[in-house]
């Protein structure tokens, strides 16, 4: 039996940039139609090759072959004409234009005069949607109104529609979950039965193990082995990952809590246009209440209450006892309040890229930092520099951009500019999304001590597992209602999962 072509190759690829390292002599390959693993810590080198694979990065020095030939990838353009394409965790698509004009970028179908065909590009669009499950969705709507996990599923559906013979999915469960995650399992065994190389970049080992044959380990730019899934376990995987091996997961509960009263946070029957409908909960100081539900439940909307980012449109919302009504994400973050929120995608909504730490760690309490309208520069490099040490982020954070960092040190300097504030409510949506499970182990321990140390958290997660090991009680949301709330000896994945799908008991009001 003849063995298996290899589809594409690196061969000891190495990018720099300046003094820093991202790819040092790393190689992988791929054998033809198989579905291989790319894994590694966030800073590892994987979205550094992505990029080169995809022809956004030009190496210093290596090798490229693809079927046996030695190639060179200079633009994203000539990737294509290789037959690479490439579905990024950050997404590439264009908020202001519709589904169809994103779908078809560049290859738009014309007449002889250059003139693109509109009623085609539609039907062409919504056949192929349709082809992916995904006929839901309105060609004609505009990217900017879809959910993120929509867009994320439009980012693959786009690089499956140029016909690929190499596909990259760079973190493509980081917005998904549940049923959309067995979608993406039925994309990519597809695909596979058409003979399309998967590249699958990923931090949660339950989809590597659905999905993928073959796995590869990138620590600190450097391949560090390659194996069949099934031969390493789970812990052998993570300790080549992170280079260490994590003595638990997720940091203990302690002993169970008391309800505080008043409550840190309480909801009485809030309602949000007709997504969020009456939901009521309570939240106490030192508890991590965690809330679940497929997406578009009113997971959302009830977050961007609770921050003063969506009006309450009924019922009531009190902190510490006493009524409050948020007009604005201002009124939250006042310090007689003191609610934050880390949002759903760090990139757009959480932090602004082309500043540096310093300045993204301390605007929402630049006023500690001002005297007469001036700020104190050394006094705000001192408590950012401070904040950044807790959270092990590298020092150089206080005058690099932040855009130049990892998704997971990112994802901390976003949590700490509210922890800089004082704040003693958080709220955290989907707040290890896209991070390795080392910074994930870190996370978790900062959220923990935050609450041993009299914070309340709120915290919504497409992870079930987070819930679960993390949370004191987890909330399950259906339908726009908080459905059921899940503690104690029912606090396991089955009954949230259960509870999440619409079986089990009737909606209920959350408190303790």
């Amino acid at each position: 039996m003849s063995e298996t072509p290899t589809a594409i190759s690196a061969i000891k690829v190495r990018k720099a940039y300046g003094p820093t390292v991202a790819l040092n002599d790393a190689s992988f390959s791929v054998k033809a139609g198989t579905v291989h693993a790319l894994l590694g810590e966030n800073g590892a080198g994987k979205s550094t090759l992505v990029k080169v694979l995809s022809g956004l990065v030009r190496p210093d020095s290596g090798q490229l072959v693809i079927d046996g030939k030695d190639v060179t990838i200079g633009s994203p353009r000539e990737a294509h004409m290789l037959g690479i394409q490439t579905a990024f965790q950050e997404m590439t698509q264009i908020p202001d234009l519709t589904v169809t004009q994103n779908m078809l970028l560049l290859y738009e179908p014309t007449n002889a005069l250059g003139q693109i065909r509109k009623a085609e590009t539609e039907r062409i669009v919504a056949r192929h949607l349709a082809d992916m499950g995904l006929s839901f969705v309105d060609p004609r709507a505009d990217l900017r109104d879809l959910s993120l996990a929509i867009r994320q599923k439009l980012e693959i559906a786009r690089a499956i529609f140029r016909r690929p013979r190499i596909l990259l999915l760079d973190e493509p469960t980081s917005t998904l979950s549940g049923p959309d995650i067995t979608w993406l399992g039925d994309i990519i065994a597809k695909a596979k039965t058409e003979g399309i190389s998967t590249i699958f970049i990923s931090h949660r080992m339950p989809e590597v193990n659905d999905f993928c044959e073959y796995l590869t380990v990138l620590r600190n730019g450097k391949d560090i082995g390659t194996a069949r899934v099934g031969e390493l376990s789970d812990d052998e995987v993570v300790r080549m990952i992170i280079g260490r091996s994590l003595d638990a997961t997720f940091p203990p509960r302690g002993e169970a809590r008391q309800a505080v009263s008043p409550p840190a946070l309480e909801a009485r029957s809030i309602s949000v246009g007709h997504r969020l409908k009456g939901a009521s909960f309570t939240l106490s100081p030192g508890e991590v209440l965690g809330v679940a539900g497929l997406q578009g439940m009113g997971q959302l909307e009830l977050f961007l209450a609770c921050f003063g980012a969506q009006p309450v449109s009924d019922g009531q919302l009190l902190v510490r006892g006493q009524p409050v009504v948020l007009t604005s994400p201002r009124d939250a973050i006042r310090a007689n309040i003191g609610i934050s929120l880390v949002p759903e995608d760090r990139k757009t909504e959480g932090l602004f890229l082309k500043l540096d730490g310093r300045r993204n760690a301390s605007l929402p309490s630049l006023s500690q930092f001002t005297r007469f309208g001036l700020i104190d520069a050394a006094r705000e490099r001192k408590a950012v520099s401070d904040a950044l040490k807790a959270i092990q982020v590298d020092q150089r954070a206080l005058h690099s951009k932040v855009g130049t960092f990892s998704g997971g040190n990112q994802q901390k300097i976003a949590i700490a500019k509210w922890l800089l504030t004082g704040s003693r409510i958080l709220l955290l949506y989907d707040p290890t999304r896209g991070v390795d499970v080392g910074t994930k182990h870190e996370i978790y321990t900062m959220i923990r001590q935050f609450a041993d140390g009299g914070g309340a958290v709120l915290m919504f997660s497409t992870e079930i597992p987070e819930l679960t090991n993390l949370c004191d009680r987890v909330l399950v949301m259906y339908g726009g209602r908080i459905a059921r709330q899940i503690d104690g000896a029912d606090l396991s994945e089955d009954v949230v999962i259960e509870a999440a799908i619409g079986g089990a008991r009737r909606p209920q009001a959350a408190s303790v």
